[in-house]
């Protein structure tokens, strides 16, 4: 599943580094948002940039896999702390998690491994591999879409067997495939010789 999606717009063309350093940023600010009112407006700038990515369409995706949290975290946080509080923190979370998104749409996966492998190549003096923490933060980034696209077809094929069954009807075959990838993707960097240990300086 390839979340990477080729075009020509303006987020496309930005280079990987100002995406991530606007990302960083773009939580920042809503973390700070208190308010469903700043809720509200945040999730309206990230519709935009959708919008003018020319991704518009993808968005329902981005969201659809957060649905049940969502659910989850708003009655939890509406018994607990009220319902200002509910919408703001679950705002907070679906906008983060959505334009995150966007920058997985608009960026590949080997841009984004450059500029992680670059920030941390300063931490080589005290024995970080870089290159291999850059791997780990890359392979994060492309485990969400992964993981839900996984749900998406266990959904369907659960909803091809007939009526929806229990929780568990849905969780383990969803858990089962996630280690199955998980498997595969250890054996392929096996393949390559991720597994080696770094070289020991001085010998």
């Amino acid at each position: 599943m390839n979340t990477f999606v080729p075009g020509r717009s303006w987020l496309h063309l930005l280079p990987a580094s100002a995406k991530l350093a606007g990302l960083t940023a773009a939580m920042v600010a809503v973390l700070l948002v208190d308010s469903p009112a700043g809720i509200a407006a945040a999730g309206g700038v990230t519709v935009l940039l959708y919008v003018s990515a020319g991704l518009a369409y993808a968005l329902p995706a981005q969201v659809r896999p957060l649905r049940w949290l969502v659910v989850g975290l708003v009655a939890l946080q509406a018994l607990t702390a009220g319902w200002t509080a509910a919408v703001t923190v679950t705002g907070r979370l679906v906008v983060a998690v959505v334009l995150a998104g966007l920058i997985t749409l608009t960026t590949r996966v080997v841009d984004l491994l450059d500029v992680f492998e670059r920030v941390l190549r300063p931490l080589r003096r005290v024995g970080v591999d870089s290159e291999r923490v850059a791997l780990v933060l890359a392979l994060a980034i492309r485990a969400v879409p992964v993981v839900a696209g996984l749900a998406v077809e266990v959904r369907d094929a659960q909803r091809a067997r007939g009526p929806r069954g229990s929780v568990r009807a849905y969780a383990v075959p969803l858990v089962v495939r996630t280690l199955r990838h998980a498997d595969a993707l250890g054996e392929a960097l096996v393949a390559r010789g991720l597994d080696d240990p770094p070289p020991v300086r001085g010998r």
